[in-house]
C-alpha cells in the first residue's frame, strides 16, 4: 500500500513523549516534510507535541487519541513510532492491519530503537510490516549523529583504503538515568540500561566497521558475545527508595532491580574475512554534566574519536548564582553551576534531523532507508546474546546453530524480574 504521489510527506507521530520531542524538533532541519498528526494516550502531552509543531513551524497537526484512526487520516503517508516498548508491538501491530485492510494508505513506517524486548518480539515486528507492504526505517539517531558519519567517512577514505579496514570500535553512552517510571521496570522495558542504550552502541559499532554505503550485515558476521551487566548505583538501599519516591511502588529496586552497568565485546568476521571488534559501554550510574556519548575507531594506520560533551560552548555560574533544575544546556543535565558544556542544537547533534530527512527523502523517492527492520532485528539478536552472556558468565558463540535457536525465544532474567545482582 502506497499513499498517494505528493513532493511532501505527511507524518504521523505514535507517542507523545521525550523522544517524539526530540523528532518534532528535528522537523526543522528536513525540507519536503511536515507534521500532519500526533497520537498518543495523554491528552495533553498529545496537545504539547501538536503546540511545539506549530511552534516550530513544522506542521499544524491534529490531535489523536486512537492510532487505527490517525492513520486513517489522509493528511498521514508515514507514521513514526516512538511508543514505550512495552506496547511498541500492539502499536505497529494497528498499524498494519489499517493498511492490510485497505482502511488506510502508507508509504512507510520508522520505529525508535530497540525495534522489540525479545528476539522473537522484533522478529514479528518487523513481519507484520513486511506484510503490510511497507518501506521500513529503523530509527537509530547515532549512525546520523553529523561528528560521527563525517569521521566515519574520513576514515574510510583517507585511512583504511590505504592501510586496511579498521579493527576495533568502542562506543559508549551514560547518563544518571531516564525520565521516565517505566524505563526502570524490566518487564515493561525490557531490561535495564542495556536494552535502553546499548542498541544505541551495538549499531554504532556495526556502523563504525562498516565501510559508507555498504549494509552493515552484508559486511559483518557476528561471531561472539561476552558481557557483564551490574547494578552498581541504583540497587543500593538508599537509591533504590529514591527511585520508589519518584515513580512509585512499581520501581522496587529492592526486589526487583534492572541493570544500571552493561558492557559488551562483540566479535566479528568482516568483509576483508579479518576479526573485528565492537566493544560497548551503557552506564545509568555516570553523573557528570550530563549525557555523554563517545565513539572511537582505530585502524592499523589510523584513529577517530567523538565526544558529545566536547561541544563548541561552554558557560560558567559561580556559586553566587543558584539555578533551579533543568536540561537547558545539555539532555539529562546534573548540575546548574560550575563550567558546563552547551549543546545549541542537540536535535541536530545526536543525528536526529539527519534521520529524519534521511527517511522522509527515502520515503518520497520509494527506496528502502539505509538503517531499516532487518538492523533492529539483528541488534536485538546481539543484546539478548549479551544478556545471555551477563546471565551465565560465559562467552556466547553465535555461529552455533544451537545457541542461536535459543535466543529465539530467549527472554532475560532482568525482563522476568528474577534478576539478582551479583549471584
Amino acid at each position: 500500500m502506497t499513499a498517494k504521489a505528493s513532493d511532501r510527506l505527511g507524518v504521523g507521530i505514535v507517542g507523545s513523549g521525550f523522544i517524539a520531542d526530540f523528532h518534532t524538533r528535528a522537523f526543522r532541519g528536513v525540507r519536503h516534510a511536515d507534521v500532519t498528526a500526533v497520537c498518543g494516550r495523554t491528552e495533553s502531552a498529545v496537545r504539547a507535541i501538536c503546540d511545539l509543531a506549530r511552534e516550530q513551524r513544522v506542521g499544524d497537526p491534529t490531535a489523536y487519541a486512537d492510532i487505527r484512526e490517525m492513520v486513517r487520516d489522509p493528511d498521514v503517508d508515514a507514521v513514526w513510532v516512538t511508543t514505550p516498548n512495552h506496547v511498541r508491538a500492539e502499536t505497529v501491530r494497528a498499524i498494519t492491519e489499517e493498511v492490510a485492510s485497505g482502511r488506510a494508505s502508507l508509504r512507510g513506517i520508522a520505529i525508535e530503537k530497540p525495534l522489540g524486548r525479545t528476539v522473537a518480539e522484533a522478529a514479528e515486528v518487523k513481519r507484520l510490516v513486511e506484510e503490510a507492504g511497507l518501506l521500513h526505517g529503523y530509527l537509530e539517531n547515532q549512525v546520523f549523529a553529523p561528528g560521527v558519519t563525517r569521521a566515519h567517512d574520513l576514515v574510510w577514505s583517507r585511512g583504511a583504503q590505504q592501510a586496511g579496514s579498521p579493527y576495533l570500535a568502542r562506543c559508549a553512552e551514560e547518563h544518571n538515568g531516564p525520565h521516565k517510571g517505566w524505563f526502570w521496570q524490566g518487564d515493561k522495558q525490557g531490561g535495564g540500561v542495556l536494552n535502553d542504550m546499548m542498541c544505541h552502541s551495538v549499531e554504532a559499532g556495526r556502523f563504525l566497521l562498516t565501510p559508507p554505503g555498504v549494509p552493515a550485515s552484508e559486511w559483518l558476521t557476528p561471531v561472539s558475545v561476552d558481557a557483564t551487566i551490574a547494578a552498581l548505583k541504583w540497587a543500593r538501599p538508599a537509591y533504590a527508595d529514591e527511585l520508589m519516591r519518584r515513580y512509585g511502588p512499581e520501581v522496587d529496586y529492592r526486589n526487583r532491580p534492572a541493570e544500571d552497568y552493561a558492557r559488551s565485546t562483540i566479535v566479528f568476521r568482516n568483509g576483508d574475512g579479518d576479526e573485528v571488534v565492537a566493544e560497548g559501554t551503557t552506564s545509568w550510574s555516570y553523573v557528570g554534566a550530563g549525557l555523554r556519548l563517545s565513539f572511537e575507531l582505530l585502524g592499523p594506520e589510523y584513529a577517530m574519536q567523538v565526544n558529545s560533551l566536547d561541544t563548541e560552548a561552554k558557560v560558567f555560574l559561580s556559586r553566587e548564582v543558584a539555578g533551579r533544575p533543568g536540561e537547558d544546556l545539555v539532555e539529562k543535565q546534573n548540575a546548574e553551576g560550575g563550567l558546563m558544556p552547551v549543546l545549541p542544537d542537540e536535535a541536530g547533534a545526536y543525528g536526529y534531523t539527519e534521520e529524519n530527512r534521511h527517511m522522509v527523502t527515502r520515503f518520497l523517492d520509494g527506496r528502502r532507508p539505509d538503517e531499516g527492520l532487518d538492523d533492529g532485528l539483528q541488534v536485538t539478536r546481539l543484546l539478548m546474546a549479551a544478556y545471555l552472556s551477563g546471565q551465565e558468565g560465559r562467552r556466547i558463540d553465535l555461529t552455533d546453530t544451537a545457541q542461536q535457536a535459543e535466543l529465539d525465544s530467549f527472554v532475560p532474567q532482568v525482563a522476568q524480574g528474577t534478576w539478582r545482582p551479583g549471584r
